[in-house]
């Protein structure tokens, strides 16, 4: 290879014309700017869509375990309600114990259902109504522009 090749070219010699183009104009400076904010804009949507990835993997593993320990928990409830039936049958025949638990557990469900129901019925008594609250809106909107042009016309 020759000299030339090898040495960088070395820019021409600054000049009054190129002194000015060292100066950005205010089209380039908006356009950099412009620029810089729609990278910002993206890596942030790129992070927002990192970090939930990962919260959902997060989520999941948790969601999984939760899962999990509701399973055992039930298998424990079982036993447990076993040895209740088995405690009740040292003093009462088998058959009564098992019938009084069943009768106690058919009792704390029918609370439970009727109290779920009740909360129920109060959750869609406050359900929002999205377009009843912009018909008022709207309708607020068009007595105070009524009201305003009144005004306006009688000034």
């Amino acid at each position: 290879m020759s000299q030339q090749a090898q040495q960088p070219k070395q820019p021409p010699a600054a000049s009054s014309s190129s002194a000015s183009a060292a100066q950005p104009t205010l089209g380039e400076l908006v356009t950099r700017i412009s620029d810089n904010i729609s990278a910002l804009v993206h890596g942030e949507i790129d992070l927002a869509k990192a970090k939930g990835k990962r919260m959902a993997t997060t989520m999941g593993v948790g969601g999984a375990l939760l899962a999990v320990g509701g399973v055992v928990a039930l298998y424990g409830v079982g036993f447990l309600l076993g040895t209740i039936v088995e405690l009740i049958a040292l003093a009462l025949p088998l058959w009564a114990a098992k019938l009084i638990v069943a009768v106690v557990l058919l009792i704390v469900a029918a609370i439970a259902a009727l109290l779920g129901v009740k909360r129920l019925q109060a959750a869609k008594a406050d359900m929002p109504d999205p377009k009843g609250a912009l018909q008022h809106d709207l309708n607020t909107v068009k007595s105070a522009a009524t009201t305003g042009f009144e005004k306006g016309s009688q000034q």
